[in-house]
């Protein structure tokens, strides 16, 4: 977390012009001053000059879905994504009860500072103290336990795959649509009944090789992060990105083993366990020795590129082991998979995909990474794809990272919205760079009883690439 005075300085920037409000989803749900970024600024600056953080502002808080949209909205270049990654470590405390994030131990990963990194509040140090012994007041104990759920299992991929099995037995008896439309699971928890809606149908996880060797002239050695959620529930998206960099001449180097980048916590204010995830991803590819690491979930690319920031007060520890300097190193390498093909040029033979296919601008990749152009002219590139725009495509779909499961009514009426854009868009292929938009936009749609496949650009530029039909990318 940024020290107080850094934060001071980010928050006097914003001059109130409110340029973010239309832009802000929030605010356009609920048209409250509050719940924009300039209403969330100025409950950040009473904070830091000693107001309590009430439960009322520990709600606004809440209920910012971090899409970074008023950043580019901004003419004042507001750095907003420090400032709310802050208020959201300070609610998380004060509304946790715990004084923080309990401890998350480094699994099975060794290196240079590692096998210290045991505990994550010495690890990421302590919030300012504007928010200790603040009566932001105790998450109720349904919430609590919801995101103890949560946390317990979306970063770690061999639990989320032990559920695979039942999950597809529970999805072939048709159990799980005849739950959520009973709204039995929403009454439990409303987490839960989010969750059923959005599971996607379960797939046969298979493992990939660790190197996955160049095609033709080597052109680069990179690793490529595989993910927690991605890994399990979009497999086949790994297996296409490591196609797709091979055959563009990547000597793809794929760690065993990994887990969570951080970006879960990160984005959801618990920044000591975010941080010991940063660890484990860095330590993990400084072993591998690559010239860049490739990332296709726009969420944990701007993470990973933040890492340098969420660091910064691990110097604190005395351990010598320069976690903000190795940060800085491993984020100066991230790229997005796009951002990748752009930056080394494609020399693979596409071949024809006759399609008309909408590109959906993931907001952690078009706002907080801001890359716009790259995916579009890699997808433009491909004989016979005809790509149009999606309506008000920089308003966020509702994903959010876990937004749609802690928020789902207002994660609800935004993916309803989106998906009310991408059916404008008359077309019959969604492309998206983000796991979590294409499950919340492909749940909006089969609530409506609509159906539009959707696909990764990765898969998209590989079914080219190897001359598959449409159908692989569920198009009849």
């Amino acid at each position: 977390m940024q020290d107080e005075n850094t934060l001071r300085d980010v928050a006097k920037d914003c001059v109130h012009c409110g340029f973010c409000l239309p832009a802000c989803p929030t605010y356009q749900l609920w048209a409250q001053e509050m719940d924009s970024p300039r209403g969330r600024i100025y409950l950040v600056n009473q904070i830091l000059d000693g107001a309590e953080l009430s439960a009322t502002a520990a709600e606004h808080f809440d209920r910012c879905l971090g899409c970074m949209a008023c950043m580019t909205a901004c003419p004042s270049g507001v750095q907003y994504d420090q400032l709310i990654e802050a208020a959201r470590a300070w609610t998380e405390e004060a509304r946790s009860g715990t004084g923080g994030q309990p401890a998350v131990a480094s699994p099975g990963v060794t290196g240079p500072g590692v096998a210290d990194v045991r505990g994550a509040d010495a690890a990421a140090g302590p919030a300012p103290d504007v928010a200790r012994g603040t009566p932001a007041g105790k998450r109720s104990v349904r919430d609590r336990a919801a995101r103890a759920a949560i946390f317990s299992l979306f970063p770690y991929p061999r639990r989320l795959r032990a559920l695979t099995a039942p999950l597809r037995t529970v999805q072939r008896t048709g159990l799980d649509r005849r739950l959520a439309s009973s709204r039995l699971p929403s009454r439990i928890s409303p987490a839960l009944g989010a969750a059923l809606r959005l599971t996607p149908p379960a797939t046969t996880w298979r493992k990939l090789p660790e190197r996955v060797p160049a095609l033709g002239s080597r052109r680069a050695v990179v690793g490529m992060l595989t993910g927690c959620v991605q890994s399990v529930f979009f497999p086949q998206v790994n297996a296409s990105t490591a196609r797709v960099l091979a055959a563009e001449g990547c000597d793809v180097i794929i760690p065993p083993g990994q887990g969570c980048c951080g970006a879960l916590s990160l984005h959801s204010g618990r920044e000591a366990e975010a941080a010991v995830f940063a660890h484990r991803t860095i330590a993990m590819f400084e072993q591998a020795g690559v010239d860049a690491i490739v990332v296709n979930s726009a969420g944990c690319g701007s993470a990973m590129k933040e890492y340098e920031r969420l660091l910064a007060g691990t110097e604190r520890a005395s351990d010598g082991s320069g976690w903000p300097e190795r940060a800085a190193e491993m984020s100066s390498k991230v790229r997005d998979f796009a951002e990748l093909l752009a930056d080394i040029g494609p020399v693979a033979r596409r071949h024809p995909l006759p399609v008309t296919a909408a590109y959906h601008d993931a907001c952690h990749l078009a706002h907080a990474q801001g890359i716009t152009k790259e995916p579009r002219e890699l997808l433009r590139a491909i004989p016979g794809l005809n790509l149009v725009e999606v309506p008000d495509a920089g308003t966020c779909c509702g994903s959010a990272g876990v937004y749609n499961l802690l928020q789902p009514d207002a994660a609800s009426e935004l993916g309803g919205r989106k998906a009310e854009a991408v059916l404008a868009a008359d077309a019959p292929l969604l492309i998206s760079a983000n796991p979590g938009c294409s499950l919340q936009i492909a749940s909006a749609l089969a609530e409506r009883g609509e159906h539009v496949a959707v696909a990764h650009t990765a898969e998209v530029l590989d079914a080219s690439i190897r001359g598959l039909p449409l159908s692989t990318l569920g198009i009849s």
